[in-house]
């Protein structure tokens, strides 16, 4: 596989690990990722239970224990660590700022436009920027916005297509239309960022996601679109370092394609997860929450959500799948056993050069 360069970072491997919370990408796997030459990812959802011992006060755990996971990851890897932050969040800027102050080395953002994102760095700051979009038209708008506000680009782009894992950036009538393939969508991105390589004099990357699987998949993905590299988080879910419970992990072990579907989600996003009893009963009304007890999303409204999307994550991650769910890629039933970061890294070599000697 070729490598990646965001602007001064050379990625050995053009993987960028998926960041998923709660608590599913901590330190652990993103750090095994980045041992590998990938990028390896922190999500930020949730850790204000993850680390409530922290602090009573939910946001401000949620920050002290960003803290705590970067430095973990740096202590332990010389390697690519980013962090994914939702710009739905209610301490959104307050995690912007804190990885900026830890020096990570990428922020990914996403679940909203992360229109003012760059006000939050500091000249000097390497910390580079990756908005995180469902199509060309939301690219544009935050290459027009940071251009003519910040007189920036972005340093990367994720597309993410409606086969990815967790809430989706479309509508529940968009996520099955074939127009809006993946294929499709950054192809389209790719053509937005022509014009604004050209002013800037630098290469914005493309990142493709949602759906990838297989290193067959990374080949054709980045052979037909001009991708410069993948985003993949359902297949590092059944890892060793992955930081989720061995409960969830066989969540996905044992799903089959029709157990994975679409579900409504307090936040006012469709997502993609695997259905179990939990959600069931949420279908059927019997899961009503008494109040919102941490502020955490913007677009949360209590008085018409089924149940606490947080907490119902942070369940699932301590394996306890009768009082949540595990979110998922569209092609989590695909995977039969858990192994290791590295044979996970081997096994898409593998396909990866297997589906390039093909088309010799």
């Amino acid at each position: 596989m070729k490598t990646l360069t965001i602007g001064d970072l050379t990625v050995s491997v053009p993987i960028i690990q998926g960041g998923m919370g709660v608590g599913v990408s901590l330190s652990g796997l993103a750090v095994a990722v980045a041992n590998e030459g990938g990028v390896g990812v922190i999500s930020s959802a949730g850790l204000g239970l993850v680390y409530r011992e922290l602090s009573n006060d939910y946001q401000e755990a949620n920050n002290l224990g960003l803290i705590e996971e970067i430095k973990k990851a740096r202590k332990a890897t010389d390697g690519i660590i980013g962090v994914n932050i939702m710009v739905a969040m209610s301490n959104f800027a307050e995690l912007v700022m804190t990885s900026m102050k830890e020096k990570i080395d990428i922020i990914f953002a996403g679940a909203g436009l992360p229109l003012k994102l760059p006000s939050y760095r500091e000249p000097g700051s390497k910390t580079k920027l990756a908005p995180i979009v469902s199509s060309g038209r939301a690219a544009k708008i935050i290459l027009e916005k940071w251009d003519s506000t910040y007189e920036i680009v972005p340093d990367v782009i994720i597309v993410e297509g409606p086969k990815a894992g967790g809430h989706l950036g479309f509508r529940e009538n968009e996520i099955f239309d074939e127009n809006f393939k993946l294929e499709k969508l950054v192809a389209a991105v790719c053509h937005e960022v022509e014009a604004y390589e050209q002013k800037y004099g630098k290469k914005i990357p493309v990142i493709a996601a949602g759906g990838i699987y297989t290193g067959s998949d990374i080949y054709n993905i980045m052979k037909t679109t001009g991708a410069s590299g993948v985003q993949m988080g359902t297949r590092f879910v059944t890892t060793d370092e992955c930081d989720a419970s061995d409960t969830f992990k066989q969540a996905y072990i044992t799903a089959k394609a029709k157990d994975i579907e679409i579900i409504n989600s307090p936040v006012g996003m469709p997502g993609r997860a695997i259905v179990n009893n939990f959600i069931k009963k949420i279908r059927l009304g019997e899961k009503h929450p008494l109040r919102c007890p941490f502020q955490c999303i913007k677009t949360c409204d209590v008085s018409s959500s089924p149940y606490c999307i947080i907490s119902a994550l942070f369940s699932a991650f301590k394996g306890n799948l009768e009082s949540g769910f595990a979110f998922a890629g569209s092609n989590a039933y695909r995977a039969t056993t858990i192994m290791s970061v590295k044979e996970v890294f081997r096994q898409l070599n593998s396909e990866f050069l297997k589906a390039k000697l093909n088309e010799i």
